[in-house]
This record gives C-alpha cells, structure tokens and sequence, in this order.
C-alpha cells in the first residue's frame, strides 16, 4: 500500500475508531473505503461511483467521480445491497444465478435490486456483516477489483484494531 493510503488507515484507527464495541460499518470508514477504491479508480482510469451500505443494507455513503456513468449510481448502490443482503460478493453470487443455477432469476426480485455481477463486496469484523461496498463504472473485471481493493483495505484497518475481517 501507499503512503497516502496507509496514512489514511492510520487515522482512521488511531482518531476514530473503537473496533472492539462497532457492530455498523461508520461514516469515517466509508469515507476512508470511498477514497481509496477513487483513487485506485482514477489509477486504472475509470470514473467509478462508491456506495458504502450499513449492516441493514441502507446506504451511508454514495460518491461520484467525474464524468461517472449516472447509469453507475444506481448499480453502485445496488451492489451494496445486494452483497448484505445476500452476505456474499456479487461476484460470488454470479454462478449462482446462471440458468439452472439454484439461485436462477433473483435479480427480478426485491424491486430489481439484487446485481448479480462483480463489483460488491462485504465488510466483516469477526465473521460478521457490517457493510457493504459497490462500486460500478469500469468493466466487471475492474469493479470487481476496486471492490476488492476497498474490502482489503478495510481489512487492514481491521487488523491493525487486534480484529478479524
């Protein structure tokens, strides 16, 4: 990791952050999360909308980069939905959903907000959802790895708190 980013985490842990009592992704971690998959996003040229959803899959944080597709906003958001309410990565989820999948069609459901395409992710503490991340703006194969990257990250913050993500 970079400097910059390791400086953020840092932060985050040192200033604000009692991980042994949180039970909800906050405001500061989703801020920290948006900032680095945007600039890991802006390193690989994409202009990604981040949405950062709580343990009830309510969003607490949505940014758009630049020029973002305004299509992106809603899958973004719909990604970190998804991947709480289903407690897997949307990338996960995708061979489950393939005709004669066992989970074939249910994209249709809960008002079309479940995405079943790479680009989400859950944030754990000790095995447990706190979060959701999505990120949509790029390919599936770059949302997948700035979902990735932001769960990773946000992994870092855990382990250095004494935590397990």
């Amino acid at each position: 990791m970079n400097g910059n980013i390791s400086e953020l985490i840092e932060n985050v842990v040192k200033n604000v952050l009692d991980l042994q009592k949180i039970d909800n992704i906050t405001l500061e971690i989703a801020k920290v999360l948006a900032n680095v998959v945007e600039a890991k996003a802006k390193e690989i040229g994409v202009n990604a909308v981040v949405a950062v959803s709580n343990n009830a899959a309510r969003p607490v944080l949505v940014e758009c980069m630049d020029n973002s597709y305004i299509a992106s906003y809603d899958v973004a958001l719909n990604k970190a939905y998804t991947v709480v309410a289903l407690k897997m990565s949307t990338k996960a989820l995708k061979p489950l959903c393939q005709p004669n999948g066992p989970l074939y069609g249910i994209e249709n459901t809960n008002n079309g907000q479940i995405v079943i395409f790479g680009g989400g992710d859950p944030l754990e503490i000790d095995g447990k959802i706190i979060g959701g991340l999505g990120v949509s703006g790029g390919s599936e194969e770059q949302d997948t790895l700035l979902s990735a990257y932001g769960a990773e990250v946000f992994k870092e913050i855990i382990k250095q708190k004494g935590r397990t993500a």
